[in-house]
């Protein structure tokens, strides 16, 4: 997720301020993303289970069901801060793109 001038934002990061009656709305958000993760996590396991298969046979992963378990897991955390309570600022419901990247030196 990035910030309004396109530069990488730091997700979890503590804020001290906080909306009593964002709390209350939380609940009935909390149900909507739920479900979204429900039915996604569904797809994205099946995606999965199709993808070792596709390995299994021919030696090569494929991009599509790849794209679909990436997906899932980008809007797992992107939601993640605003499901444990962590800010005010209420993700999209349905997943939207984001890229998240890991500091520091990749071993490959």
């Amino acid at each position: 997720m990035t910030d309004t001038t396109g530069f990488p934002r730091q997700l979890f990061v503590f804020e001290p301020d906080a909306g009593r009656l964002e709390l209350l709305i939380r609940i009935a958000y909390w149900i909507l993303i739920g479900i979204v993760l429900w039915v996604y996590g569904i797809i994205a396991f099946i995606c999965l289970f199709v993808q070792w298969f596709h390995i299994l046979i021919l030696g090569r992963r494929n991009q599509a069901l790849s794209d679909i378990a990436k997906g899932y897991l980008e809007y797992l955390v992107h939601v993640m801060g605003y499901t444990y309570i962590m800010t005010d600022k209420r993700p999209d419901i349905l997943p939207v793109p984001v890229k998240i990247y890991e500091e520091g030196s990749v071993n490959k």
